[in-house]
């Protein structure tokens, strides 16, 4: 295997990996930060404006680390830093 299709391949497994193990983590968080609002609320439904707005800033801050991992997903697809290099060497190697 070349240069060229081992960099293609190693960066579509990583980002494979990436969105699949970057996701875990904020799904899981999610499920039991919901859980535990919904408990609030049956305990209190007094207070809820007050847990619904922190449950949903508090989402958004878990899901941002599934956007990052997305984002890193789509630069090592999309945008890789090493593939411009690695043609490069390619040419210039003659192969």
């Amino acid at each position: 295997m070349d240069n060229i299709a081992l960099v293609g391949t190693a960066s579509i497994v990583i980002s494979g990996l990436t969105i699949a193990i970057g996701s875990i983590g904020p799904a899981l968080g999610e499920g039991r930060a919901l859980s535990q609002a919904l408990s609030a609320l049956a305990q209190q439904p007094d207070e809820a404006n007050t847990i619904t707005r922190v449950l949903f800033v508090g989402m958004a801050l878990v899901e941002s680390t599934a956007i990052y991992c997305f984002v890193i997903t789509l630069i090592l697809i999309f945008a890789n830093p090493f593939w411009a290099y690695v043609v490069e060497q390619a040419s210039t190697n003659g192969g």
